[in-house]
Parts: structure tokens; sequence; C-alpha cells
């Protein structure tokens, strides 16, 4: 009997604290590292393309290494947030090249339909620059969130697509991607096709 008073007595002493009614728990929501954003500020892109722009200095241009790789196009990439917009040129030699080129592009953006809460399309338009175009912006678990392209309707063509290297959860990326449009609508307010 004296061998299991002590295992005894700390089974009650557990018992008491644990019934403390001073205990106020309640389940927290999941949550996200704070994000610290760098201050906007932009820097001119000119490279001997047929195009310029401003992007932010806070990334990086890299020229695109893949083995389809063509001239002028690059990776726009965002070390602090592990993501990249991937920028592709086509010189546009006739109509026919022109409307798949477009077609494409909606066909790209389409393709996350399957996983995407919402996509919305917006028509970019500056006539005094010959800058046209169509910004996608995808909402939902998808690999891309944001997509568009530009064109001056004859002779160019310029494709962006917002890629980020995790696991698409959009709630844990969203105030990331919103810093990241904000940099996008510079480029193509900014952007010039230079003949």
């Amino acid at each position: 009997m004296k061998r299991f008073f002590p295992f005894g007595l700390l089974i009650l002493v557990l018992a008491f604290s644990a019934c403390n009614q001073n205990n106020n728990y309640a389940p927290k929501p999941r949550g996200y590292f704070h994000i610290d954003f760098p201050k906007k500020a932009y820097q001119p892109f000119n490279e001997g393309c047929a195009f310029s722009f401003e992007y932010p200095v806070y990334a990086k241009m890299i020229p695109d290494s893949g083995r389809d790789t063509r001239p002028c196009w690059y990776n726009l990439s965002f070390p602090q947030f592990n993501g990249r917009l991937h920028l592709t040129y086509y010189d546009v030699s006739s109509k026919k090249e022109y409307e798949g080129l477009v077609e494409d592009a909606r066909t790209f953006a389409f393709k996350h339909t399957v996983k995407a809460n919402a996509i919305d399309q917006k028509l970019i338009n500056y006539p005094e620059k010959k800058v046209y175009g169509v910004y996608y912006a995808i909402e939902g678990n998808t690999a891309s969130s944001v997509q568009f392209f530009l064109t001056d309707s004859a002779k160019h063509y310029f494709r962006g697509a917002l890629y980020f290297n995790e696991r698409p959860q959009y709630d844990s990326i969203q105030p990331v991607v919103n810093f990241i449009k904000k940099d996008i609508d510079q480029m193509i307010s900014t952007f010039k096709w230079k003949n």
C-alpha cells in the first residue's frame, strides 16, 4: 500500500490542477508569418529589346535560360517572395500568328478554371502608346495568380505570367500577390514600344 501512495497522490494533484476554472482557452485561427514589404521604387528596363518599362528595384531581371528560349525572354524574380514574373516577347509576322498568340494567352489563363474561384479580365488600352492587351486576375489555389499580354496589334506581342515556387495556397500568398500586382500595374502603365 505504501508503494502506491506516491503514485495515487500524484494522480490526485494532477486531477485537481486540471480542473482549474480560470483556464479560458479558445481555438485560434491559423496564422501566417508577418511579411515585411519593401518600399516601392522602380528602375527602367531598356535592354535592346523592342520595348521598355519600369520594374521594381527589389526584383531581379534574369534572362530566361530554358531550352526553348527566344531573344527578349526574361524572368523578373522576386527572391524575397520566392516568385517570378515570366516574360516572353514575340515579333509577330502575320495576322494569323497574332491571333494564335492572343488565343494562347486566353487558353493559358483559363486552364486555371479548375482550381480558380474567379478569373477577372480587364482590357488594357493606351492608344497614345499603341499598347493594348488583356489582364487576367486569377483568384484561388492556382499555379498563376496574374497573367497579361500587351500588343500593338500589328507586329509586337509581350506576355507575362506570375508564378510562386510554393504550393498554391491563395489565402497565404494573397498579400504578396496584391503587393506584386501594383508592380505589374506600374510595368504596364510605363510600357512602351520602341518602334
